[in-house]
Formats: C-alpha cells, sequence, structure tokens
C-alpha cells in the first residue's frame, strides 16, 4: 500500500492512499479528543460534539442534505481517546466532501436552539443506555472501580445526566475552540483520488482555517492498584452476572498484543478455552466473553458472564480464576496460538481491503506513531511467544491487580 503525506501550514495532517478499484472516496476526520480530555465535573461533552457536528456549520445550515445529493453517506463515533467523522462520496462529487468537512472544522453554527435539541437526543441516549437497559450501567461502576485517578473512570456517554443537562452554549463553544482545530486533527483520504488532487482540494477548504491553541494534555497517571477492589450491587434484571477487569499496558507498549491474543484464545470462537469449558463442558456459564478495552493510555483486560441457573457468582468467578491461573503456569499450545495468530491476520486482511476501512486504519495509525504502522500489525501479533503470553498472564491475573463486579438480580 502506498501511503503519502502532507502537512498543512496550520497544522493539519494528512494521509493518503489511492484505491481504483473502487469508483468511491472516503474522508476521515479524526479529532485528538475524547471523553478522558473532559472535566470530571463536565463529561459527556465530546459525545455530545458526535452529534453537535451535525447541527448545522456556520455556512452550512443543514449537513445532512448537501451530501445526499451528492450520493453520499456519512456518521461519526466517540471513545474517550477520539471523536471521529467520515463520509463517502462517488469521486465526481468528491469536493463536496471536503466543502462539509472543513466548514464544520472552521466552526459551527451555535445557537440555543441546536444545542436543545442535540442536548435532547444525547439525554436520551444515556437514559436508554444507561438507565433504561438491563446492566447498562456497568460502564458508571466498573470504571470508577478501576481508575481512581485517570479520566477514563467515567464512560463516553458521562458520568452523570446532569452535566449535559446542565451545559451551557458558552461552555459547548469553549471545548469546541479548544480541540476542534486543524492542528488537533487528521484528515485521511483514501479511495478514487490522485494524491495531487487530494492535496490540491485539502489545501483550499482547509488551509484557510487558523491554528488554534490547543492545550497539551498532562493527564493523571493512574497509580499501580496494590489490592483487589470488589462491589456487589442488586438490579432488576433477570440474570446474575460477574464483570472482572485487570489492569493492561497502554496501546503503543509491546505486550498490548500479547493481552489482545489472550483475550481471543480466552473467548474468540466456539472453540476458545472459557466457551469450551466453562460454557460447553462444565455448563457453569450461559454466555462469557473476553475483551480487552483497545484504549490509548493503559487499559482493562475484561471478562464478563452470566452464571448457568443454579450456579452462583462465587463459583463462576472461581471457575474464571481456574483458567487464568492454567494460563499463568502453562505454556499455550503452538497449534492454539497458531489459531488465534491466523484469525487476526485473516482480520487484517479482510479489513483493510474495504477503503473506507483503510481511511479510518490510516488516521488511527497515525495518532498512534506512522500511519504506515498499519501494515506492521500482522507482524507484530505474529511476534507474540507464547512464554511471552504466560509472562503477561503471571503479572496481570493477580488478584491485587483486578476489580470484580457482582451484578446480582433482583427478580
Amino acid at each position: 500500500m502506498k501511503i503519502n503525506r502532507h502537512i498543512l501550514d496550520n497544522g493539519l495532517r494528512l494521509v493518503h492512499s489511492q484505491d481504483e478499484s473502487t469508483q468511491m472516496v472516503a474522508l476521515n476526520i479524526l479529532y485528538n479528543v475524547g471523553a478522558r480530555d473532559e472535566h470530571p465535573e463536565h463529561t459527556g461533552f465530546a459525545h455530545l460534539f458526535e452529534h453537535l457536528m451535525f447541527g448545522g456549520s456556520v455556512n452550512i445550515p443543514d449537513y445532512d442534505m448537501p451530501l445526499q445529493l451528492a450520493s453520499g453517506e456519512n456518521n461519526a463515533w466517540t471513545n474517550n481517546d477520539i471523536t471521529n467523522y467520515y463520509l463517502t462520496v462517488p469521486r465526481q462529487n468528491v469536493e463536496t466532501g471536503f466543502w462539509l468537512e472543513s466548514d464544520r472544522m472552521l466552526s459551527l453554527d451555535f445557537s440555543e436552539r441546536s444545542l436543545e435539541v442535540q442536548r435532547g437526543v444525547v439525554m436520551e441516549e444515556f437514559k436508554q443506555r444507561c438507565l433504561n437497559q438491563p446492566y447498562g450501567d456497568v460502564g458508571h461502576l466498573l470504571r470508577p472501580l478501576a481508575y481512581q485517578a485517570h479520566p477514563y473512570q467515567w464512560p463516553t456517554i458521562g458520568k452523570d445526566l446532569s452535566h449535559i443537562a446542565n451545559a451551557t452554549l458558552e461552555e459547548v463553544k469553549a471545548f469546541f475552540f479548544r480541540f476542534y482545530a486543524p492542528n488537533n486533527a487528521i484528515l485521511s483520504v483514501t479511495g478514487n483520488i490522485t494524491f495531487e488532487e487530494t492535496v490540491s482540494l485539502t489545501e483550499k477548504w482547509f488551509g484557510p482555517i487558523p491554528r488554534r491553541e490547543v492545550p497539551q494534555r498532562n493527564l493523571p497517571q493512574e497509580p499501580e492498584q496494590t489490592e483487589e477492589r470488589r462491589l456487589t450491587v442488586e438490579r432488576n434484571v433477570p440474570l446474575d452476572a460477574l464483570f472482572m477487569a485487570f489492569h493492561m499496558c497502554d496501546h503503543r507498549h509491546p505486550d498490548y498484543y500479547a493481552f489482545d491474543i489472550l483475550s481471543d484464545v480466552l473467548s474468540n470462537g466456539r472453540s476458545s478455552r472459557l466457551n469450551q469449558r466453562l460454557v460447553q463442558q462444565k455448563q457453569l456459564f450461559s454466555s462469557i466473553d473476553a475483551y480487552i478495552s483497545g484504549s490509548v493510555d493503559a487499559g482493562l483486560f475484561h471478562i464478563s458472564g452470566k452464571p448457568s441457573a443454579g450456579v452462583t457468582l462465587e463459583q463462576a468467578e472461581a471457575a474464571v480464576r481456574e483458567e487464568l491461573e492454567r494460563l499463568q503456569q502453562e505454556l499455550v499450545d503452538e497449534q492454539e496460538l497458531e489459531k488465534v495468530k491466523n484469525k487476526f491476520e485473516s482480520t487484517q486482511i479482510f479489513g483493510n481491503i474495504n477503503y473506507l476501512n483503510v481511511a479510518t486504519n490510516l488516521a488511527w495509525f497515525e495518532l498512534l506513531g506512522r500511519a504506515e504502522d498499519m501494515e506492521k500489525e500482522v507482524e507484530r501479533y505474529r511476534s507474540v511467544t507464547a512464554e511471552q503470553l504466560r509472562t503477561v498472564a503471571q503479572t496481570a491475573f493477580r488478584k491485587e491487580n483486578g476489580v470484580v463486579l457482582y451484578y446480582k438480580s433482583r427478580v
């Protein structure tokens, strides 16, 4: 894959890769701001902006209509680290995409009406996902249990509904001009467009946007956990549930790939260990999963499951601990490890066939280091050894490095 790069005078980073097999073009804009950049008493702002950015910009009152007329599509997502926007458009209408994205980077159409509309949408989403859905408050319980200093202690949607309910227009405008700046963004462009045309359109539409004073990120670091933390809650849910999490390294650490492989050894597919032993053979769980948070800063290795009828949470936890101890004591069989690595490789290869996925990945890897590193992912997974997996398991899966949430049913 030929990857091209251009940096504008205002600090916007452009990465590009041409794909002549499609008649489409994708524009992906990654803003280096997420929930971790929020004030503890003003959370949920990054997610609010995911919605506000579609509420009209300074010169374009309706974002969706021009894109639809150009036969384009768009979407966005936010997490604790970044806010990501993307659109796809036929190659002959590509300038519409540059026009739309640059105008909302320049400024939104800030108004009390727009804020009220999007605030209502976000508050309703908070209620549906966190207050009115079974197990919806797990993130609000588990995160502050695991993080006591780092701002990963609140979910992307916000710590408390009142933070969005009480957000003022001035606070919202200040957050925008602090973070949504060309010098805090990465634009990735893929599909059937040359690098020369991409640079020309980027300079034309994004070049005039002035740099902004983006604050240097200086987040409080999470101290090493020295004793296990536990919490038990009762809720009106149909089944008990077990949630466990262990502190792990940040995304740039070499052990990140070992943690990701361990999560797949435990729970990716019907032949994975937790599914084979705890669901099918011992029938202790009706369902169980293991996964990593995938965050930029030091993250969490999660295990969650619902015990079968008649199985206590204590019995379920003991069974999980037994599987973790096996990883600490025994080397993962080479055939089992190779199978997991093959899955990663196929996922990477097939994922990067699609021009939109490539645009998203280019921006993400440019943020982490260099866009070219996306082509080293398979090699990094391939380099993980069984000995490294055992060492990582021994270090991470200690009781004093973990948190446990017992989520009990009142029903």
